[in-house]
């Protein structure tokens, strides 16, 4: 994998087992939905399309609060 370099999608995501869960899950969703956030991509494999949304912002994550309970 040459594009997008890892480093540069260390400054996006803060360790690689994050980068790694990310993009998986993104990866997925694509496969199955067919949706697609950026108009042209680099690479054929939803991976790699994954990995350059991440790249160009488009794709970001949250860490969810274990300690909060829903609103009932």
């Amino acid at each position: 994998m040459l594009y997008p370099s890892i480093d540069s999608l260390l400054d996006k995501i803060d360790s690689k087992y994050s980068l790694v869960s990310v993009a998986a899950k993104r990866a997925r969703a694509m496969s199955e939905a067919g949706d697609e956030r950026l108009p042209k991509y680099v690479s054929h494999k939803y991976v790699g399309k994954a990995l350059e949304e991440i790249y160009s912002g488009e794709l970001t994550y949250r860490i969810a609060n274990k300690l909060e309970t829903p609103a009932e």
